[in-house]
């Protein structure tokens, strides 16, 4: 673990209940990660893992991508393509020597905003014992 060291976390949230407990955790006034930047996407399947391979590699030291739980997608099967997507992804990130713990994929429902809280800040802890990203120190910024 590094002494002062705060983890930028990028966060791809489903807009219909990832973000929706973003939101509850916030006027709960629950505690979350300050440096976790959200980016709303209207579904999990529609994170790009091209836009998580650029986030790691523009300096951010984790990501997370978060929506419904399997079989309540508003988009049907859109969650199932999110995590097909995100195991390719991990298994890139492997094949390429990189650190695929740095990718977290997870299922939080309108209602759960504690859920959101403890899983945001469950990872932010997570990445603070693994360190900077090493992928910062390779890539010019």
């Amino acid at each position: 673990m590094v002494e002062g060291f705060t983890p930028r976390l990028v966060g791809f949230l489903c807009n219909w209940c990832t973000y929706a407990a973003a939101d509850l955790a916030g006027t709960a006034k629950l505690e979350i990660p300050w440096s976790l930047s959200v980016i709303r996407v209207m579904c999990s399947g529609r994170v790009d893992p091209v836009l998580a391979a650029t986030a790691l590699l523009r300096g951010a030291d984790g990501v997370l991508v978060a929506g419904c739980h399997p079989g309540d997608c508003h988009y049907r099967e859109g969650n199932y393509y999110a995590r097909r997507r995100f195991a390719l992804l991990e298994k890139t990130l492997e094949t390429l020597g990189l650190e695929s713990e740095r990718l977290m994929l997870a299922w939080i429902s309108a209602t759960e905003g504690q859920r959101f809280a403890d899983v945001t800040n469950g990872f932010a802890n997570k990445i603070k014992q693994m360190g900077p990203s090493p992928i910062k120190k390779k890539v010019a910024l």
